[in-house]
């Protein structure tokens, strides 16, 4: 049989390039099953490597003697002195090694979670990720992260601290989007290193924009309809007044008709008008107050008697400004509202104590006391914000009773004086 160094030369060179090509697909199993930390098969790429290059390097040496004349290596001698059948033979099989070995890592990196495949995933991820070590060095950074450093600091990511410190606060503005960057330690193999993480929370923000336009829209439409309540209040309060001033018309109507006709002789009829004049003169002199202060108490009272709560006066009601008395009967319906509600409360004490600090106007009810701190919302808070317009002051106190405060300032200092107490349990 022909032996291998008697082929010619296009031949020989044929064997040699398959030899190479060999080569090449060991060196490329390598870097795959190495890139896979897979080392047993990286072991088997080397041997598949070994005798494709030697053999290639058989040749290599053979056509270079024959075109110098001169004999070659002893070992390669002896090499190709061999049948050139069974050289194919052996390339065959390493060819054929290598391709299974070649499909095997290819399956392998589709079908297994491999470093490759999972930086090929975060890559394609929309959010930024980023890992560094102390020190400042980069571990990893995906494509996302990588443009976002240099949309950010005009260049590229090499050191994470620096990074860091240029999105300091959290939330930038890069390519026309709001990202958010988040960082927290972590241990990966023994090792503390920084993640930085970015995300793109475009939407999100417009909606919070749009919802903190929202709730400023409805805080204004919110105070305007208490200033309607308490037009309401005041309207009804005037339209009350104007009734009985037309009462006290008619009834002073009635009583000159009366005296004009009345005998001049008969004194007791003139005795029983004059007395009636006196009564309706006093009673006119006396409505406008009656009408506010009294009013304002009985509608109080009414309240109270509708929730069942007996409400003691410790002292009679002083004598306040109109938006006074109305802010007044705001915190009575609060107090009482809130001890029916929330406390069960049987029984309200109110009170009135002048001070240097202003008029203090107290509600002290009974029942079930909160265990938590008292927090200004719902009515509390819209009753804070209308004292608050006249410089006043609402403030909580629990002890063995429920008290809400009211503090009117002396009129001197109309915003200031009255100091607000912490809800204290």
């Amino acid at each position: 049989m022909t032996t291998f160094a008697s082929l010619p030369s296009l031949a020989r060179a044929l064997f040699a390039l398959w030899s190479l090509l060999l080569a090449l697909a060991g060196i490329v199993n390598l870097l795959l099953a190495l890139q896979e930390k897979r080392f047993l098969f990286s072991a088997f790429a080397l041997l598949l490597f070994l005798p494709a290059y030697l053999m290639w390097q058989v040749i290599f040496d053979l056509s270079r003697s024959i075109g110098a004349g001169a004999a070659a290596a002893a070992f390669s001698q002896r090499v190709t002195a061999i049948a050139w059948a069974w050289w194919s033979v052996a390339l065959a099989a390493l060819t054929l090694g290598a391709g299974l070995l070649l499909d095997y890592n290819l399956r392998y990196e589709r079908n297994h979670i491999t470093p490759n495949s999972i930086k090929s995933y975060l890559d394609e991820m929309p959010c930024g990720v980023c890992c560094w070590h102390d020190s400042g060095r980069v571990l990893f950074s995906n494509i996302c992260m990588n443009r976002l450093c240099a949309l950010l600091t005009d260049g590229p990511l090499r050191n994470g601290n620096h990074f860091y410190e240029a999105v300091a606060g959290g939330m930038r503005t890069a390519d026309g989007k709001m990202w958010r960057f988040t960082c927290h330690d972590i241990v990966l193999g023994g090792e503390h290193l920084h993640e930085m993480i970015a995300t793109d929370i475009t939407t999100e923000y417009a909606k919070t924009q749009a919802l903190e336009q929202d709730k400023a829209e409805l805080a204004r439409i919110n105070r305007a309809l208490e200033d309607y309540t308490l037009g309401i209040d005041e309207t009804v309060r005037r339209q009350e007044i104007l009734q009985a001033k037309v009462n006290i018309h008619d009834e002073m109507n009635r009583l000159m008709l009366s005296t004009m006709a009345a005998e001049g002789d008969d004194a007791e009829t003139l005795d029983r008008i004059f007395a009636l004049w006196e009564q309706n003169a006093l009673l006119l002199c006396l409505e406008a107050e009656r009408t506010e202060d009294t009013e304002a108490v009985r509608r109080i009272e009414r309240l109270a008697e509708a929730l069942k709560i007996r409400l003691i006066w410790q002292q009679p009601m002083p004598a306040l400004r109109d938006e006074q008395r109305a802010l007044l009967r705001s915190a009575a319906q609060e107090a009482i509202a809130n001890a029916a509600k929330h406390a069960g409360a049987t029984t309200m004490a109110v009170s009135f104590d002048m001070s240097d600090e202003g008029l203090y106007c107290r509600f002290t009810s009974d029942g079930r006391m909160p265990a938590v701190p008292v927090r200004f919302t719902g009515g509390l808070a819209n009753l804070a914000r209308l004292a608050e317009k006249q410089g006043a002051s609402v403030s909580v106190s629990v002890t063995e009773t429920f008290t809400l405060s009211l503090c009117f300032p002396p009129e001197n200092t109309p915003n200031g004086g009255c100091t607000r107490v912490d809800p204290v349990v």
